[in-house]
């Protein structure tokens, strides 16, 4: 089958106008129909199931009759007749109460439209309720109607692709002759509607995932061949979340030209285009090479001291360009103080201040989110994360005391003495990204319980589970922007271990899931035994040696538990691992296939416990080997750790003083960010220490160091490594022979010094060539 674009070319050559002349001069023709089947015959126009293309080729002989005096075209048989859609005389009854949940939805299905009732139908549904109303399609087309027990819930309809569509042809990587040769393989889905009173979660992407399914063997009924890849758009007011739910790719915006616009007037909205692939191996079937057009960073790329606010914070959609500018400005000020107030950075500069607070103080209804606020370091992570094999994205929560600001309002009760006080404060649920080997890429989201989500209620058990599972979706929506060079882990603690959120990962296997065991469940695929003594009946298949924290003795207090101290150590431990099934604890679902990995540490040290994990995992584990990697990417977990005890302690976010939860919730993003990097300046220049100092150094930074290092004979800052050792001497490192790597407090308080001493050695020197010169 060939496009109509085609047929214009190959009628529209020298030899081949010659001979539509011949045809014309030596046959009569009754109607145009017949001189279309005629041409056909001829050149062999036909499409997937063998019939003529008497429509393409007739519309292409209009053209070519318009451009040359030897074609002359039979008179149409008559005149002709505008059509209108066929509709109901009234609207679609809607449908009876349709429950939220979509399990709980029965009699689920999507039929295809293949009769003049039905087409009535369609029609009615999209011209009423869809946005964009009806139109006509062009090329081959399928229809469907979306029905359940309760009635009809929504139309989906598929035509011919665009014309030329840069980004889709970028994406696909095909030349121009393959797209005139191949687009008919992929199909425009025109119209996608869910009934706007309907309203049940997951029930767009279920259906998307029904029509999608079905979609390349009715096609192939209906017009004999199969299409490989689907196009669609989403109008800027849309996020296309169905659609990444249903494994769509964004690969780019339309130019805001429709397929009429030969004027070049871009009349049309600009909107986002997505791709799906019906067939895995589009590619190989068109001949095209894979290529990747998304960016990429290394970790440390573009965080220089002058640059990279910019790069981490510019373009937030706040709203006004003239606020995203503020937000640069501010997190730069921040930046070069941690934990002080804005005020000791700005030197002066009284507007700088100002516009800090206007920024945070705005209303709780206004575009500067916690979520906006992040948005541009959501993408640059995104961008790091691509040029990884592994990232594991840990979750976990933190309370922040609030308890010296009684003033402010939306707060919630994070803890109770044994007199019932409430503590307020706020919980902080994050998700961090590092790479295998705990390099920080970034801070995905900062999630804050909101009003209905206070805890000590009844719904605590609830509210907790729902935390994880939020940060389990939220980062399969970003992993959906990967591909599959890159592996996502979410790793959680025990206080993540609920059937919930691995029930939740079924729908999420883009995203693999880490968990620490905390309950010792029952198995029904073990006669009867629990989780923990069937992991510690089998039979050690090798040795570990694992790095142990050391932890201080912790008191018993309102909020937490007693905490014996354990010393820091390399621990040898046995590995175990098998293959489980956790069973259901939530109606209608089905049990989950899991990795079990136990460790036990087997000579601890005399009057301490031995280390003991449980691990449930969806990565398969089938050797020791791959076990110890499972070990390896849960002792990272300690990052988010780290990272909380920057924020509170290096950044000092609980000494905020704003008067409403909101204004605290922005000022915490903007810090996460800064203590995010933070942590990376203590990381990178042991990773990589022969990088360029640039990485993360101004030049002004560079000056001092050097004349630092040749003041206190150090080495100087030749590479990372050797600017960053200086920085932690800054903040009191000694380097002695048994010293451990300098951690995070050293540098956020080196990182302190050199912004002052930068200042006044800047200062410095401004004064002595103005004394030379002047």
């Amino acid at each position: 089958m060939l496009p109509t674009s085609q047929i214009r070319r190959t009628l529209s050559e020298t030899a081949s106008i010659r001979r539509i002349a011949d045809i014309l001069a030596a046959e009569e023709f009754t109607s145009r129909g017949a001189l279309g089947r005629r041409v056909c015959r001829e050149f062999g126009f036909t499409d997937g199931r063998g019939r003529p293309q008497v429509a393409g080729c007739l519309k292409a002989l209009g053209v070519i009759a318009r451009r040359s005096d030897r074609i002359v075209l039979p008179p149409p048989a008559r005149s002709p007749i505008p059509r209108t859609p066929i509709r109901l005389e009234g609207p679609v009854p809607l449908p009876a109460t349709v429950p939220r949940e979509l399990r709980a939805l029965g009699g689920l299905s999507v039929q295809v439209v293949a009769d003049r009732t039905h087409r009535r139908l369609w029609n009615t549904l999209i011209a009423d309720e869809h946005p964009n109303g009806l139109t006509t399609f062009a090329g081959c087309q399928m229809r469907y109607l979306v029905r359940a027990d309760p009635g009809w819930l929504g139309a989906v309809g598929f035509s011919a692709s665009a014309f030329h569509l840069k980004a889709r042809d970028r994406w696909m990587a095909w030349s121009a002759a393959q797209r005139d040769a191949a687009r008919n393989r992929v199909v425009c889905m025109s119209r996608f509607l869910i009934r706007p009173a309907v309203r049940c979660a997951h029930l767009a992407s279920r259906v998307l995932g029904m029509v999608l399914g079905r979609l390349p063997a009715d096609f192939a009924r209906a017009h004999g061949y199969r299409p490989w890849l689907v196009e669609t758009f989403v109008e800027p007011s849309q996020e296309g979340t169905c659609l990444r739910a249903a494994n769509f790719v964004k690969v780019g915006q339309t130019a805001g030209r429709g397929r009429q616009d030969r004027g070049h007037r871009h009349a049309r909205s600009v909107k986002s285009v997505y791709m799906y692939a019906l067939e895995s191996d589009w590619r190989k079937r068109l001949g095209v090479p894979f290529v990747d057009h998304a960016p990429r960073l290394a970790p440390g790329e573009g965080l220089g001291s002058d640059v990279w606010a910019a790069h981490e914070f510019g373009g937030a959609p706040l709203g006004d360009k003239r606020r995203s500018a503020r937000l640069v400005r501010s997190a730069a000020l921040l930046a070069e103080y941690p934990g002080r107030k804005i005020g000791a950075s700005a030197r002066g500069d009284a507007a700088a201040v100002d516009g800090f607070y206007r920024l945070i103080e705005h209303p709780e209804d206004s575009p500067v989110t916690v979520g906006a606020i992040l948005a541009p370091h959501r993408e640059r992570t995104l961008q790091r994360m691509r040029s990884q094999e592994t990232v594991l994205c840990i979750q976990d929560g933190t309370d922040l005391n609030f308890a010296t600001r009684p003033g402010c309002t939306g707060l919630e009760i994070i803890g109770r003495n044994q007199t019932a006080t409430g503590t307020l404060g706020l919980h902080l649920h994050a998700t961090f990204a590092v790479n295998g080997r705990g390099l920080p890429l970034g801070v995905l989201r900062c999630g804050f319980d909101d009003a209905t989500g206070k805890r000590y209620t009844r719904r605590l058990h609830k509210t907790r589970t729902q935390r994880w599972i939020d940060g389990l979706t939220d980062t399969a929506e970003l992993a959906r922007d990967l591909t599959h060079r890159t592996r996502v882990v979410s790793v959680c603690d025990r206080e993540g271990d609920c059937f919930a959120l691995f029930d939740e990962q079924r729908r999420s296997r883009r995203v693999e899931l880490l968990v620490r065991a905390r309950y010792d469940r029952r198995l029904s695929s073990t006669n009867g035994r629990k989780l923990f003594q069937t992991m510690r009946a089998g039979h050690a298949a090798g040795d570990l040696e694992v790095e142990i924290r050391a932890l201080t003795a912790r008191p018993k207090s309102s909020r937490k538990r007693a905490r014996p101290a354990r010393s820091g150590r390399t621990a040898r431990c046995e590995i175990r691992f098998r293959r489980l099934t956790l069973p259901a604890t939530i109606a209608g679902a089905e049990p989950v296939r899991v990795s079990a990995v136990h460790i036990v540490e087997t000579d601890p040290p005399e009057g301490e416990p031995p280390v003991q994990w449980h691990l449930l995992t969806t990565l398969e584990v089938r050797s020791a080997e791959t076990a110890a990697e499972v070990v390896g990417y849960y002792l990272q977990r300690w990052r988010i750790e780290d990272f909380f005890r920057v924020l509170k302690s290096g950044c000092k976010v609980e000494t905020l003083a704003f008067r409403t939860a909101d204004r605290l919730q922005r000022a915490i993003a903007i810090n996460a960010v800064i203590g995010w990097r933070i942590m990376l300046m203590t990381r990178i220049g042991r990773q990589v220490p022969n990088c360029e100092a640039k990485l993360m150094f101004s030049d002004h930074e560079l000056l001092f160091l050097h004349s630092y290092a040749r003041r206190y004979k150090l080495a100087p800052p030749d590479d990372l490594g050797a600017a960053i050792a200086l920085v932690a001497n800054l903040g009191g490192y000694r380097a002695r022979k048994h010293d451990p790597d300098p951690g995070d407090q050293i540098m956020w308080r080196g990182y302190d010094r050199l912004s002052s001493a930068t200042l006044g050695h800047q200062t410095a020197l401004e004064a002595y060539q103005i004394n030379v010169t002047g």
